[in-house]
């Protein structure tokens, strides 16, 4: 077991290096930055998982949690300040880049972007087990080696930099889903982090005389934070029950509409579904045929065929050979 001196040197910006470390943090943070908003803009996955594993915001979140059980007030002021700092220098640098793009980057144009918007309580779920993990492996020795793998299990740079690009893409809406996120992650680490510090506080030695002489309030700061993980559970519970709305919506479409696209010799280009309502695009060759029976079939899978619109692209086919030669 880490003892705590060592956890302190780990996520602590205090001591004789304490600007050396602060140096480190922000060089870390703003190249993880310009990556990550480089692989957003790029739709590059392998790029945003780099830089998630330079992003060093992951310290002074653990930092807080340490500071909360062991009631460092000087240490959680700082380890606040940065990470509040840090996220507005992210969501800085993205806006940045985003006026170098000439195209807007959102969830139509970016996959990147459309993966981070719509947080549900899955991501919840996950952000409650890697804080877990970064506090074991705070405390423990033998699985420090998996702060790397904590760092791409959890996303917070990455969302602040699609804050950043959205808002600069004038979407304003995904811009609140990003941040969002990154709120429900930071949210989760402190909440299961401090669950698993704060009964180990009575076994560590050397506790700084000024967080002895501070009581340690840990509880309360827990519950703080769980009413904080409740109020964002709910826009999280609202995006998941639309999102499963929204799939079971695509599924009974799409299980209705292939034959008969099939049967009247038409392509299926894209189905997509969102709020409740399905768009169907479909290609063929002129003209479109009765749609009666498809509104039939959907009645018979449980859709309002009133919630499915249909866009026709004609298709033609000219053989070249029929050409008039010059």
């Amino acid at each position: 077991m880490n003892t705590l001196a060592a956890m302190r040197d780990s996520v602590f910006f205090e001591g004789p290096d304490a600007r050396h470390r602060d140096s480190r943090f922000w060089m870390l943070l703003v190249l993880a930055s310009i990556i990550a908003s480089a692989g957003v803009v790029g739709d590059s996955t392998a790029t945003v998982i780099g830089a998630m594993i330079v992003a060093p915001l992951m310290t002074p979140i653990l930092g807080i949690v340490l500071a909360t059980v062991l009631g460092s007030r000087r240490n959680l002021v700082r380890c606040w300040a940065l990470v509040i700092t840090g996220a507005l220098c992210a969501i800085a640098i993205g806006y940045l880049v985003g006026l170098f793009v000439q195209s807007p980057i959102t969830a139509q144009t970016d996959s990147q972007v459309a993966g981070r918007i719509s947080p549900h309580l899955i991501d919840l779920l996950a952000a409650l087990a890697t804080g877990v993990v970064g506090a074991v492996a705070l405390v423990r020795k033998d699985i420090s080696d998996t702060l790397p793998g904590v760092a791409i299990a959890i996303s917070l740079v990455p969302p602040l930099c699609v804050v950043g690009l959205t808002m600069e893409s004038g979407a304003w809406n995904e811009a609140g889903g990003a941040l969002l996120l990154f709120a429900t992650n930071v949210a989760a680490i402190l909440g299961s982090g401090i669950v698993i510090l704060a009964p180990l506080r009575g076994k560590w030695e050397g506790i700084a005389a000024e967080d002895a002489a501070t009581p340690a309030r840990p509880y309360r700061a827990l519950i703080s934070i769980i009413v904080s993980l409740v109020i964002i559970a709910i826009p999280l519970a609202s995006t998941s029950v639309r999102f499963t709305t929204d799939s079971v919506l695509e599924s009974k479409v799409r299980a209705a509409a292939e034959p008969w696209a099939d049967h009247s010799g038409l392509q299926i280009d894209a189905l997509t579904t969102s709020g409740g309502r399905a768009e169907l695009t479909l290609t063929g060759a002129p003209p479109l045929p009765s749609t009666d029976q498809l509104a039939q079939d959907l009645r018979d899978a449980g859709v309002d065929p009133a919630d499915v619109d249909i866009e026709f692209v004609p298709a033609y086919r000219v053989n070249l050979g029929d050409e008039p030669a010059d």
